[in-house]
């Protein structure tokens, strides 16, 4: 089944790297997204399946911008897997209160990111 998955990261070559791995081992489609402001418009637009957000991010980090899809009608049902390099339990507890599917360590295996994602969504292979 073709997916469509919105990836949210300010570094481009963080969004080339994953938009490669995700498009070549699962063929899903890829959208992106500099930006959390940048992101708020393509998911209502785009409708993606998933979201893989960055944490980190200049101006809207990844928290306010997963409470932002959560307030909007047409987005508050798109699981989101947060993206961060702050995997400890105390970090994790930060983002408790977001509903998110999930969390994954930065830096990501190529190879593997898109079996993570399956995993974290429950998605057959």
């Amino acid at each position: 089944m073709s997916r469509k998955i919105l990836l949210v990261d300010d570094e481009d070559d963080i969004r080339e790297v994953a938009q490669m791995s995700l498009e070549m081992t699962a063929g899903w489609e890829v959208v992106t997204a500099p930006s959390g402001a940048d992101a708020l418009r393509t998911a209502a637009a785009e409708r993606p399946d998933a979201i893989l957000l960055d944490v980190m991010m200049p101006g809207m980090d990844g928290p306010a911008t997963a409470r932002a899809l959560r307030a909007e009608p047409d987005t508050a049902e798109i699981p989101i897997i947060l993206l961060t390099a702050k995997v400890q339990a105390a970090d994790r507890r930060r983002f408790d209160d977001l509903g998110v599917a999930g969390i994954l360590a930065k830096p990501f295996d190529p190879i593997a990111l898109a079996d993570q994602v399956r995993e974290v969504l429950g998605w057959a292979g």
